[in-house]
């Protein structure tokens, strides 16, 4: 489950005005009631009846999608039916969250969404053809991916005091690489100079992708980076970067012996990845009951939790209504962190 401060609680009413009208028509309108709220009842019991599509709005073959098939192969065998992966890569996960928001309430569709496809793009665009929150009906997260900041092995700097310290003590000497402008990698690692008060004392410099910068900072042509840390725990373990701190809200079970950014004297840092099932908005509660039972079972599984914390991902579960506040938290916090950046997208 989610920590308390993400719980939700949503309630509605709903009540008609007029009861002369409904004493009227009851012969009509109580048959007519009766079969809608049998329907939700019969869509869980036939659901799902043919084969899931689920969007990956990620490029084959990447860490993103790696994640998202590893849960969808799960579910597959959960509800007995196959999950078949679409992906829409391209546009920050938007090209795939788009199709996913467009798709018909049915269950039929769902998306591997992220931090990209609903905290960092929405952050970065006000041109969006589907708002985050509205469009989508969350289901469960089931993945935290941590970010790690790694510097050069020659660089004399332990940690993250004497990384901060070195940087003032000698300005515009360090920089630090992303995976390119308004990129996540380049929020992670902006966001942290700023907190950390050097932001003025270093140099940024771009590249085009995250296995480029982490070649950089292992050359010492790049002194720091922060990025995912699922592509760099096999360098840091062969002594080819330096792990100084992850950026989640809690150490990594893969480096249990590395602090967090806010323990490391920047508390109110925090940049991780995050992925999690959602359906377009409307799709019948019955149904996203069914997925989200298949989703806990899931990322309870010994297999599920193996490959996720290999790859240096932490297996979670919420549920719908803790996601949606997660979402909309998420939301607001990388808002709020892109217009004080000025991170823009290239």
């Amino acid at each position: 489950m989610m920590n308390a401060e993400y719980n939700c609680a949503v309630t509605r009413s709903v009540g008609f005005h007029s009861a002369f009208i409904i004493s009227r028509f009851a012969s009509i309108l109580l048959p007519i009631v009766a079969l809608t709220n049998a329907m939700p009842s019969a869509w869980a019991q036939t659901y799902p009846a043919r084969p899931v599509r689920m969007i990956s709005p990620n490029p084959p073959g990447g860490a993103n999608d790696t994640i998202g098939r590893i849960i969808a192969g799960k579910l597959a065998e959960t509800i007995g039916q196959q999950i078949v992966i679409d992906n829409r890569g391209g546009g920050g996960g938007v090209i795939g969250a788009e199709i996913a928001a467009a798709a018909a309430p049915d269950g039929y569709t769902l998306l591997a969404g992220s931090v990209s496809t609903h905290s960092f793009s929405p952050a970065l665009s006000r041109k969006l053809n589907y708002d985050p929150v509205k469009d989508f009906a969350p289901i469960s997260l089931f993945a935290i991916a941590q970010n790690l900041l790694v510097t050069s092995p020659a660089l004399p700097a332990a940690n993250v005091k004497q990384l901060v310290a070195l940087a003032k003590s000698k300005p515009k000497s360090l920089n630090y690489a992303s995976g390119g402008t308004g990129s996540t990698s380049h929020y992670a690692i902006a966001l942290f100079v700023h907190l950390a008060g050097i932001d003025k004392d270093t140099v940024h410099v771009p590249y085009k992708g995250g296995a480029p910068s982490v070649a950089a900072t292992m050359s010492g042509e790049t002194q720091f980076y922060f990025g995912p840390m699922a592509s760099m725990t096999a360098q840091v373990k062969a002594g080819r970067l330096k792990a100084l701190a992850v950026g989640g809200i809690k150490r990594s079970p893969l480096l249990p012996e590395v602090p967090t950014v806010a323990e490391s004297g920047v508390p109110a840092y925090q940049s991780f990845g995050w992925f999690g099932m959602l359906a377009p908005a409307k799709t019948p509660k019955p149904i996203i009951a069914t997925v989200h039972r298949a989703i806990v079972q899931a990322v309870s599984s010994q297999d599920v939790s193996q490959k996720f914390l290999q790859l240096g991902v932490d297996p979670v579960h919420s549920t719908p209504e803790e996601m949606a506040q997660f979402v909309a938290d998420q939301l607001t916090r990388y808002r709020k962190a892109v217009k004080e950046l000025d991170i823009k997208a290239e």
